[in-house]
C-alpha cells in the first residue's frame, strides 16, 4: 500500500502535487556542508579538529550531520518529533543516509534510546523511525535494545554544557558485549553533544572500538 501524501506543503501550506514540501521550501533545506571539525561537526577553518575536541576529546570519534539546525529543518523536526508527522521520515533520513554512504560502514546502527516513560508518552522513538530506513538502505544491522535509558532526564534545552553533562550522567545502561564493534549512534539533533558523549562513554566501556554520532541536524554552536 502506498502512502497518501498531502497536497499542501508541510511548512508553508502552499499547494503541492503529491509532495511533502513545495519547491521553494525544499530548496531552503540547508545541507550541512561547511568545513567542520570531524569530531564534533562544528565549523572550523579547513575542517580541522577544533580546539575544544583537542583539549577534551569526547567519547565519540566523529560526527556526521546532514543539516544545519535552522529554518526550515527545525520546523520539520519539531513537526516530526512532537506532532507525530511520520510522513516526514524520508525527508529527514535520506540526506543522512547519503552522507553516511560516503564513510566506512559501522557494524551496528543504534538509535538514541528513549526512557520507557517518554516512549509511552510520545508513542514512538523519533531516532528509531529515522534509523529504520537508513539501516535498510545501507544494509547496516539495527540494534534497538543494546542500550537502555535508565533515567528520564529533564529536557536539555536551556542548559549549559556542564549542566547538560551532569543532567545525563548515568542515564544509560548497556549489558551487551560490544568488543571490537564500530557503532553509529543516531539522534535527531546535536546541540552540545553531552547526551551523545554519555552514551558513547557507556558503549566504549562495553568494548566498542569506535563510536560515531549520526545526526539529522547540528546546531552551529555549543
Amino acid at each position: 500500500m502506498h502512502a497518501i501524501l498531502p497536497h499542501h506543503c508541510a511548512l508553508c501550506g502552499a499547494g503541492t502535487l503529491n509532495r511533502l514540501l513545495c519547491t521553494g521550501c525544499d530548496a531552503d533545506l540547508t545541507h550541512y556542508r561547511l568545513p567542520a571539525c570531524p569530531v564534533c561537526a562544528l565549523p572550523t577553518p579547513g575542517g580541522q579538529v577544533c580546539g575544544a575536541c583537542l583539549q577534551t576529546p569526547p567519547a565519540f570519534d566523529r560526527t556526521l550531520a546532514a543539516f544545519s539546525y535552522r529554518f526550515p529543518i527545525d520546523r520539520l523536526l519539531h513537526a516530526f518529533k512532537y506532532s507525530g508527522n511520520l510522513a516526514l521520515t524520508e525527508i529527514l533520513a535520506k540526506p543522512l543516509a547519503q552522507l553516511a554512504a560516503d564513510h566506512p560502514k559501522p557494524d551496528l546502527l543504534m538509535p538514541m534510546p528513549l526512557h520507557p516513560g517518554r516512549l509511552k508518552e510520545r508513542g514512538f522513538n523519533q531516532s528509531m523511525e529515522i534509523a529504520k530506513p537508513i539501516s535498510r538502505w545501507l544494509d547496516i544491522p539495527l540494534t534497538a535494545d543494546a542500550c537502555q535509558r535508565t533515567r528520564d532526564t529533564p529536557t536539555q534545552a536551556g542548559l549549559k554544557w556542564k549542566e547538560r553533562r551532569r543532567n545525563v550522567h548515568g542515564a544509560f545502561a548497556c549489558d551487551l558485549d560490544l568488543s571490537g564493534k564500530k557503532i553509529a549512534v543516531l539522534d535527531d539533533v546535536m546541540t552540545t553533544g553531552a547526551t551523545l558523549n554519555e552514551i558513547s562513554r557507556i558503549l566504549k566501556s562495553q568494548g566498542a572500538s569506535e563510536v560515531s554520532a549520526w545526526v539529522v541536524a547540528r546546531t552551529p554552536h555549543k
